[in-house]
This record gives C-alpha cells, structure tokens and sequence, in this order.
C-alpha cells in the first residue's frame, strides 16, 4: 500500500515548479512586495511571459489585444489572478514531458479545463467574488492522477477498471487498492509545492467536501465540477450525473439537482477555446492521431 506522501516524494524529482513562478510567490509573500517585482520575475522567463500575454490578451479576459506589457497585465488582472495564471501554466509545463501508462494526456488535460469551467460557473451562480481562483483551482484538482498514473501506473488502472466495473466511486476503489486517493496525493503535492492554503484544502477535500474546514462550501462546489466533466467525457446525462451526487452537496450549495444541466451546457461552451488557450499543443498532438 502506498500513501500520498510516498507518491508525490517519487515524482517531485521529475515535476518542478519553476524559479520565475516561486520568485513570484515569493515576492507577494514579501512585506515589500510590489507589482514591479512580480512583473520583473515574470519577465525573466519569456515562455512564461509570453503565455501570460497571450492569456491576458484572449476573448475570454475581454482585454482585446490591449495589454502589450507584462507590467500591464499585473496592473490590469491583479496579483491575484496574474499568481494563480502563472501557477497554472507552471503547473501544466512541469508535468508537460509525463508519458504515463493507461492515461490519455490530451483528454486528461481536456478533462482538467472542463472542471475549472464547471467550477467557476458553479462559483457565478452562487454570486461569489473571485471566481477565476476557483478556475485554475479545478484545472489543478485531477493532478493527483498524473501523479498516480506516473509512479504506479498499473494500481492506478486496475482502481479506475474496478470502480467502474462496481459503479462505485473512484477514490473508494483508490484507497482500497493503492492506499490513498488521488485527492490526497494533489493535496500532498500542493502542500510540497507550499501553494495557497485554499488550493490544498479544497482540493484535498474534494471527494468528502464536509472536510474542508474553511474551505467546506469551495470543496462541494469541485467536487460537482469533478462529476460533470466525467460525466462530459463519459457521455453520461447530466440527470444522470447529478442523482449520483450526494443529496446534502446539493443541500449545502443551496442548488437543485437540476441546475447541473445548465452549469454543464455553459462550461462546456468554452472547452474547446479554454483547452486551446492554455494547453495549445493539444490541437497539434490531435492532428497527429
């Protein structure tokens, strides 16, 4: 048996965060730290730089091409959203040369952008403030199966054959067969990282969001992300998806089983034109095929 700790100790080694996003945190860690020093870190890496622009310069921010600096896009996104950016397309570059067994990268990461939609639209509908937090939030949140898929390839398969095969959940079949779940082991890799303290505990209580301390009502709220983008790639109705969700998440969000068609419709809008902008390679691995 092997726990989250184990998995993410054998796999640090080959998935780092870069120095310019650590340099950023860092920095906004700082009592001195300022929207020069984040833009002159994020400089000193022209990929990083570069992504960030073209981010920041997409429809999707509604900028229209006009943010032609990276001291710009610090102004005009906020620190906030310019470190969680950064992170995610760290994070995308760090597991970018993983080539693990029984796992399709480009639906993988397909899968990842349609929770962070589903998130993020979930966090509209409910009025929250900050909701692009809640996207790079569950972008992040399948991480754990990289990790998995990478160190222990073949327990992880055989725990995502017998879940299904037993129409049970997924990190259920995990914990019996590998010793701890995909949620603990993106946990375990977050906390590592030393990312925000929302991004560990939502994350790591995705699965049973009444353990996410301060986070309990963000963790409900990926954890139904979570099922709609299976339910997306697994050609399942959104009925479907939403009567195999525990009746007390939808209690606790104060949504109705029934919104989760519209929340799905809406995400899955901008999937191909998000997958696009954060993970461009996608397109051309797919034309390959």
């Amino acid at each position: 048996m092997h726990s989250a700790q184990e998995l993410v100790a054998n796999v640090i080694t080959l998935a780092s965060l870069p120095t310019v996003y650590l340099r950023i945190r860092d920095e906004l860690d700082a009592p001195t730290g300022s929207v020069a020093g984040v833009a002159h870190a994020i400089s000193a890496d022209p990929a990083i730089a570069s992504s960030l622009l073209r981010l920041a310069n997409s429809a999707f921010y509604g900028y229209g091409g006009k943010i032609d600096t990276i001291s710009r896009a610090v102004t005009v996104l906020g620190l906030q959203q310019v470190h969680d950016l950064v992170l995610a397309i760290s994070v995308s570059g760090a597991f970018s040369l993983f080539a693990p067994r029984h796992l399709d990268i480009p639906r993988f990461w397909r899968g990842s952008v349609m929770r962070g939609l589903a998130a993020r639209e979930i966090g509209r509908n409910q009025g929250m403030i900050g909701v692009e937090r809640l996207f790079v939030i569950g972008l992040l949140s399948d991480i754990g199966h990289l990790v998995m898929y990478q160190t222990i390839p073949e327990l992880a398969h055989e725990a995502r054959t017998v879940a299904a095969a037993n129409r049970e959940p997924l990190h259920e079949a995990e914990r019996r067969i590998v010793g701890c779940d995909h949620a603990e082991v993106a946990a375990a890799l977050m906390a590592h990282w030393r990312l925000p303290t929302s991004f560990v505990d939502i994350i790591g209580a995705q699965t049973t969001p009444r353990l996410g301390g301060d986070y309990v009502y963000e963790a409900a709220m990926v954890h139904v992300a979570a099922r709609i983008a299976a339910a997306d790639q697994e050609n399942e109705s959104s009925t479907a998806a939403a009567e195999r969700i525990d009746p007390m998440i939808w209690t606790l969000l104060e949504m109705e089983p029934a919104s989760l068609r519209h929340i799905r419709e809406s995400a899955e809008l901008d999937l191909a034109g998000y997958t696009a902008l954060f993970f461009p390679t996608l397109g051309d691995e797919n034309s390959r095929a």
